[in-house]
C-alpha cells in the first residue's frame, strides 16, 4: 500500500497486524465509527478492530495480557492501576499511560421511576462499574454534595455503562451513572436524570486513549497514525454539513434512538465545553479534578509517589506532522 505521511522520519504504511481497540458502550465512540465509515484508518495504513469490554477489570486484564493495543477508558482507571489500587488480581498496571484526551465524561445520574432527587437515594442500591475505579468516585462526590455519605447507600459492581443501564431498567438497582445516550434511552422508559456531570464538574476529564508504554514505544508510527485518523474523524463530526450522517451512524449503533434523540446526543457530542475534545488535549485542569475526587474518596492511600501516567509525546508528534488536519472554522 502507498505510504501517506512521514512524521519526523517515520513513514506510515499499511500494517498486516490489526490494531485492537477496547472501549465501553456509548455515543462518545462516534469518532471511531466515523473513522471506520470514512476509511480514515485505512488512509493511515491501519487495520482496526473495536470491541466492548465487560467492565474496567476485563479491560485492564486484556491490556496487561497484550490482547489489545489501545483502550478508550476513564483516566481515573489509569490513576487507579498505576497507583496499584485497581481491582484485578494484583491491582496494578504500571505500564499504562494516557496519550490523548477524548471527552469530559458525558455522565448522568439516572434513577428508577419514583425517585426525583439525589437526596432520595439514601439507603438505596447504586450500580458502579467497579468499586474503586472509573466513575465510582464521581458518584460518591455527587452523593456527598447532597449530604449522603458513602455508607449511606449500597454500591454494587455491575460492569460497564451498557451493563449498568440494562440492570437498572431490569429493576436490579435504584440508580447509576450512565453515559450518553443511555440517559435518553432511560428517560423514554420513565427513568429520571437526577444530576449531570456537565453541570457539576464541567472541567472533568472522562475518556482518554490509553496504551502500554512498552507497546507505544515499539509501535510509534501506528499510534501516531491512529491519532491522525481520530483527529480527522473529529473534524468531520464537528462540520455541520455532516450532521445528518452523524445522526445516522448514531442510530445505526443505537436503534432505539429517535431522530430527535440522535440530534440531542450529537448536540452534546459537539458542545464546545463539555463535548468531545476536538484538539485531543489531555487537559491539566481535568486531570487535577479527577485526581482531587479520587483522592477525596479512595480508602486506599498511595504508599509510593504517584508515577507519571500521561505521555503527550505521541500527540505532539502527530500535531507536528503535515498530516495533522487543521480545524475547519465552520458554523
Amino acid at each position: 500500500m502507498q505510504s501517506i505521511a512521514i512524521i519526523k522520519g517515520v513513514r506510515l504504511h499499511a500494517s498486516s497486524a490489526t490494531l485492537k481497540i477496547l472501549g465501553f458502550e456509548g455515543a462518545f465512540n462516534l469518532p471511531f465509527w466515523v473513522a471506520e465509515d470514512q476509511h480514515l484508518f485505512e488512509k493511515y495504513g491501519l487495520s482496526t478492530s473495536f470491541e466492548y469490554v465487560k467492565g474496567s477489570i476485563d479491560m485492564i486484564n486484556r491490556m496487561n495480557a497484550g490482547d489489545a493495543h489501545i483502550a478508550l477508558t476513564s483516566v481515573d482507571n489509569v490513576f487507579a492501576y498505576t497507583d496499584g489500587h485497581g481491582e484485578t488480581a494484583n491491582g496494578s498496571a504500571p505500564d499504562l499511560v494516557a496519550f490523548m484526551g477524548g471527552d469530559h465524561g458525558f455522565l448522568s445520574l439516572v434513577a428508577r421511576p419514583g425517585l426525583t432527587s439525589v437526596r432520595e437515594l439514601r439507603g438505596k442500591t447504586l450500580a458502579v462499574d467497579a468499586l474503586t475505579t472509573g466513575f465510582a468516585f464521581v458518584l460518591r462526590e455527587i452523593l456527598l454534595l447532597n449530604d449522603i455519605a458513602a455508607d449511606g447507600v449500597k454500591f454494587d459492581a455491575a460492569g460497564g455503562t451498557g451493563n449498568r443501564y440494562r440492570a437498572l431498567v431490569a429493576g436490579k438497582h435504584d440508580a447509576t451513572l450512565v453515559r450518553t445516550p443511555f440517559e435518553r434511552l432511560a428517560e423514554r422508559q420513565g427513568f429520571s436524570t437526577l444530576a449531570t456531570g456537565a453541570a457539576l464538574f464541567p472541567d472533568y476529564l472522562g475518556t482518554v486513549g490509553v496504551v502500554r508504554e512498552s507497546w507505544a514505544s515499539a509501535n510509534r508510527a501506528r499510534l501516531i497514525g491512529f491519532i491522525l485518523a481520530y483527529r480527522e474523524a473529529l473534524n468531520w463530526i464537528f462540520d455541520p454539513a455532516n450532521a445528518a450522517a452523524c445522526r445516522a451512524l448514531l442510530r445505526a449503533q443505537f436503534p432505539e434512538l429517535s431522530d430527535a434523540d440522535a440530534l440531542a446526543v450529537l448536540d452534546d457530542l459537539v458542545h464546545p465545553t463539555h463535548g468531545l475534545i476536538r484538539d485531543m488535549e489531555i487537559e491539566d485542569a481535568g486531570l487535577a479534578l479527577v485526581m482531587r475526587i479520587r483522592d477525596a474518596h479512595a480508602t486506599a492511600r498511595a504508599t509510593r509517589a504517584r508515577r507519571p501516567c500521561v505521555d503527550r509525546r505521541y500527540l505532539d508528534e502527530a500535531r507536528a506532522s503535515t498530516a495533522w488536519a487543521p480545524a475547519l472554522d465552520v458554523q
